[in-house]
């Protein structure tokens, strides 16, 4: 694969997908908190047995797709660290934006 358009366009995808999981886990993250919070709600308004269970099953599926969204990120950043390893050896991709651009998306799924 040392055709330059063809590993441009791996950069790309694999960007992208490293971009889009991001946001996904931080989704599902806001989704977790505030399905929490509705459950606290529930349990201090004393709310139907059936709604309060109902709202921890909700939260429990929440917490299995952080975990699930998580796995798949860590996967796509260890395939475009890969990569990247052996894009960095060549001088031509410097300054190329795919590149740059994957930097900064393995910067974004290290914080």
């Amino acid at each position: 694969m040392s055709d330059p358009a063809s590993i441009r366009r791996q950069l790309k995808i694999k960007t992208g997908v490293v971009n889009r999981l991001i946001k996904e886990n931080q989704l599902y993250r806001k989704e977790c908190v505030a399905q929490k919070l509705k459950v606290d709600k529930f349990v201090a308004d004393g709310a139907e047995d059936w709604d309060i269970k109902n709202g921890r099953k909700m939260l429990e599926e929440s917490e299995k797709m952080i975990t699930d969204s998580s796995d798949r990120l860590g996967k796509a950043v260890a395939d475009l660290r890969g990569l990247l390893t052996g894009v960095r050896q060549d001088p031509q991709y410097a300054a190329d934006p795919e590149f740059l651009n994957a930097e900064g998306a393995l910067e974004m799924a290290s914080v």
